[in-house]
């Protein structure tokens, strides 16, 4: 398995669920179709969902999904990211390039509507029920790893302050004005 295989997964379970703005229902349909694949590949998905995670680990998405949230703790970023990567790899690529178009999905619009937080934790054990489901056990220890990179100190400040996320997040900083 490689990045691409892993990403027609996540399409293929998008397009075999009923609503695929729902990630919960995107992870459960994911880890069946992982499940159903040679054990190697089970496991190779879960390096490859986290070095997803560390290419997504940018302040400009930390801000934009505290934002989105109405704050976000390292956990509560993890789950975003998980929500994100349920998104798809077109979502995931255009959201990691410029955050503030995350401003342009209806999911996020109805989110910011309702006042929703938006995360999914369960993505990021998608290969582990996947491994649990195919063998009955846990993923291998030492499975995978991760090494996410310095944030940007340009954005090292207070996500709280409104003024500075509406300059550098402005369609953001409306939707949630």
């Amino acid at each position: 398995m490689d990045t691409t295989d892993f990403w027609n997964l996540i399409d293929a379970a998008r397009a075999r669920v009923t609503d695929p703005a729902d990630a919960e229902a995107v992870v459960e349909r994911a880890c069946e179709l992982l499940a159903a694949r040679p054990v190697e590949e089970i496991v190779a998905a879960q390096q490859l969902l986290w070095d997803l995670m560390a290419a997504s680990y940018r302040a400009p998405l930390w801000a934009a999904a505290y934002t989105i949230n109405g704050g976000c703790s390292d956990d509560g970023f993890d789950y975003f990211r998980g929500w994100l990567t349920a998104q798809g790899r077109e979502v995931f690529e255009r959201v990691v390039a410029d955050p503030d178009t995350l401003a342009e999905l209806p999911v996020i619009r109805a989110a910011a509507a309702e006042r929703e937080e938006v995360e999914c934790e369960s993505m990021l054990a998608v290969a582990w029920g996947a491994h649990r489901a195919a063998t009955g056990e846990n993923l291998p220890g030492g499975s995978f790893s991760i090494r996410y990179p310095a944030l940007d100190p340009e954005w090292d400040f207070d996500f709280d302050d409104a003024e500075r996320v509406a300059m550098r997040l402005p369609k953001l900083a409306a939707l949630y004005a």
